[in-house]
């Protein structure tokens, strides 16, 4: 069966479907009542905004209900040199003519898809202040380029998402952009749902292995108020019950997947791995 996780990687491709019959639902844990709250801000119209750490469940949670809304969903992963023409449009030389192609924020409002701006405090500031007339009554889209303001399909809905831990004076939203949006926070799973993820997205994991991975994280992630700039994820311990099933030997797996990727710090790597060997350890 083909999966229904559909997302745009790039500017220049065209808006992705919606969901098919026969598709798979992603897998989602819910932790709270996000699931009701994201469907009375769809039902309103309403812009959400996703706020949690990296690697907590964000962009899985909004690819399940882009499946349960049946609506397509268009993803653009924001960076230091998204520019808002490459959210709305831009011209192009085509042989001797000049034509214009719709970015995926256009194509999204045309088409009645949700379109997600991952990380959306890390775009240009011109990038946000395009979106502004589309989160407020006037459901609006201005191509300046083209003197022309497109009204959003009647399904269109924007999300954003960023990471509080990574705010700065000079990479933050403005107040009066955030309360633009319906706020929803994200932090990292229980225990007993976040061993319920590993055991589902890493299929054959020893129960008594996802419990140990789950512990050694949130053992790990007290290191957080102690210089280390990213906690170990979700994302972090599937990957690492991953590599264990593919036959590499614990301790090894949550250095490669908990450890390395997020500090470069040798004593800060040392105090991981001490937390990763009092559980995994002979």
């Amino acid at each position: 069966m083909k999966t229904a996780v559909n997302r745009l990687r790039g500017v220049e491709r065209d808006i992705v479907q919606a969901p098919q019959p026969g598709d798979v639902a992603p897998y989602y844990e819910p932790q709270g009542n996000e699931i009701a709250v994201f469907e009375a801000a769809y039902k309103k119209r309403l812009p959400v905004m996703l706020k949690g750490p990296t690697g907590c469940g964000k962009t899985r949670f909004l690819e399940y209900m882009a499946f349960q809304l049946k609506r397509p969903l268009v993803t653009v992963s924001c960076h230091e040199d998204l520019t808002s023409s490459d959210l709305v449009g831009r011209f192009l030389l085509e042989g001797s003519e000049t034509v214009w192609q719709d970015g995926p924020l256009t194509r999204a409002v045309k088409a009645g898809a949700i379109c997600y701006l991952d990380e959306i405090v890390e775009a240009r500031t011109d990038s946000t202040v395009v979106i502004h007339s589309l989160t407020d009554h006037r459901r609006k889209l201005t191509i300046e380029k083209k003197g022309q303001e497109i009204e959003a399909h009647d399904d269109f809905m924007l999300v954003i998402s960023y990471n509080p831990g990574y705010q700065t004076v000079l990479k933050d939203l403005k107040p009066s952009t955030k309360q633009r949006f319906i706020g929803l926070h994200f932090d990292f799973p229980s225990e007993d749902i976040e061993r319920k993820i590993i055991l589902n997205e890493a299929p054959g994991i020893a129960p008594e292995i996802a419990h140990q991975l789950v512990n050694a994280g949130r053992k790990a992630r007290l290191l957080k108020d102690h210089g280390l700039e990213e906690s170990a994820s979700t994302r972090a311990l599937v990957y690492a019950a991953s590599m264990i099933n593919a036959g590499l030997d614990p301790v090894a797996a949550c250095q490669v997947a908990m450890v390395n990727p997020i500090t470069d710090d040798e004593e800060l790597a040392e105090a991981l791995m001490e937390i990763v060997q009092a559980h995994f350890g002979a």
